[in-house]
């Protein structure tokens, strides 16, 4: 059974915007088209929608998931190129957690200083909390 772009969106949970740049980006086949120029899918291409925005979901840029569609498509299994980019994107929420982690004991570290220094009676000449901070706090 063939769906307009509407009909394949919607059937995919997705937006008719996002079918018709997913297509121009490559991700999709370009879809059949009526005598009168409206776009034709079909419910394969609403399975690969529905991939497409599982893939989304799990943070996958449009490139990555070409790359999957076209190694699928070119008759691999794309499973291992999955878990290389899946392990890609845990190093990168792992380096930024440890990012915010170490940014958040440099805050700490800077409030505690200017709690102190208040304490003290030192006067600021805007904002202790910023004019305590050490040069290697963020």
């Amino acid at each position: 059974m063939e769906m307009t772009v509407g009909a394949a969106a919607e059937a995919a949970g997705v937006s008719g915007k996002a079918v018709r740049l997913w297509e121009s980006r490559g991700l999709l086949p370009p879809a059949q088209r009526t005598e009168a120029g409206y776009r034709l899918f079909t419910e394969e291409d609403v399975g690969v929608l529905r991939f497409i925005r599982q893939a989304k979901a799990l943070d996958l840029s449009l490139a990555e998931i070409k790359n999957i569609l076209d190694l699928q498509r070119g008759g691999a299994t794309p499973c291992g190129r999955v878990t290389e980019l899946l392990d890609a994107h845990i190093a990168e929420i792992d380096r930024t957690l440890a990012d915010l982690r170490a940014l958040r004991r440099s805050l700490a570290t800077v409030r505690r200083a200017a709690r102190e220094s208040q304490r003290r009676g030192e006067d600021a000449v805007v904002c202790q909390i910023i004019e305590t901070a050490t040069p290697d706090t963020p």
